[in-house]
């Protein structure tokens, strides 16, 4: 007795390649849902934060964190870390005295913010807000962020773990594309997040610990 063996028949195996097209094609759909999503939520992330940051200027006339006079003035600020709630009131948010960590404090408490936050030694999700990979956020007045002139500007940093491809797509959709100028920038170290050299964020091939700054 012989046996047959049959294939598979151009017709099937064209509905198979189709197939395939379309859950790769789903795939990649996806992804690129999630990674607009993020550029999305990091932008906002972003304004809202600088919005509070000016607000809080325009209603006490003091940089938050550094301001002199808020206790008493702000409600419920703690006094068991950070100076006793304030700071040392030289228009500057620098990391003595904590004043780094207490600006989250000043804002959320001030009203300028939906989370509350309370200011500690030790930064963390109840001190400080997070990006969505987990890394704490900041402002702070000194030059860490690119550019060949870059001085000390209070800047407020995203966190870092961040894919490169996702700070150039801040970058191009809300300043000039450009890590080393403008107000949108990249936090050094460059390696895999930007090339100073050309002045362009690497996002073919990405590099997965990366930063930026809004410079304010």
């Amino acid at each position: 007795m012989t046996v047959r063996q049959r294939g598979f028949s151009l017709l099937e195996i064209a509905i198979v390649l189709v197939i395939l097209g379309l859950l790769i094609g789903g795939v990649l759909k996806g992804q690129e849902l999630i990674k607009g999503e993020r550029v999305r939520y990091l932008i906002r992330q972003q304004d809202d934060l600088k919005i509070a940051y000016f607000a809080f200027f325009d209603r006490y006339r003091a940089v938050a964190g550094d301001y002199a006079g808020a206790v008493g003035v702000i409600p419920d600020l703690s006094s068991a870390a950070c100076n006793g709630g304030k700071g040392n009131g030289n228009g500057r948010i620098e990391t003595v005295g904590g004043e780094n960590i207490l600006v989250w404090e000043h804002l959320s408490k001030a009203g300028f913010l939906n989370t509350k936050y309370t200011c500690a030694d030790s930064v963390s999700p109840s001190t400080t807000p997070i990006n969505p990979y987990g890394q704490a956020l900041e402002i702070v007045f000194d030059a860490n962020y690119a550019g060949t002139a870059a001085v000390p500007r209070h800047n407020l940093k995203t966190g870092a773990r961040i894919s490169s491809d996702l700070p150039h797509e801040i970058d191009w959709k809300t300043d000039d594309g450009n890590p080393l100028q403008g107000t949108f920038r990249a936090v050094p170290p460059d390696a895999g997040c930007y090339d100073p050299a050309s002045a362009a964020w690497l996002f073919r091939t990405p590099g997965s610990d990366c930063a930026g700054a809004t410079v304010f």
